[in-house]
């Protein structure tokens, strides 16, 4: 019983994951400043984080927890060097 849920929440936590990553895909390219493109695709890359651990757990594989973790560690980085990059117009000093 309770394996069944299990799979019935992972299935709907996909489905609203993939909606929110389609969402963030349409504000990134219709985004009216840069500022709003940045934000979104930050949401962006947090959807597909969290889709691909949902994924992972479904499927029972650790190399999407690992595909996870580069995901989230990468769009750190992006994150910040956009943001230095708005407020500074430049990345490297």
């Amino acid at each position: 019983m309770s394996g069944t849920i299990l799979i019935i929440a992972l299935g709907y936590a996909q489905l609203a994951l993939a909606l929110a990553a389609c969402l963030a895909g349409v504000r990134i390219l219709r985004g009216p400043r840069a500022q709003d493109r940045i934000l979104a695709l930050d949401t962006f890359y947090i959807a597909m984080m969290l889709l691909l651990l949902v994924t992972g757990m479904r499927l029972n594989s650790l190399f999407l927890f690992e595909a996870a973790m580069i995901i989230a560690l990468m769009g750190f980085v992006s994150s910040v060097a956009l943001a230095k990059f708005l407020f500074r117009g430049e990345v490297i000093e």
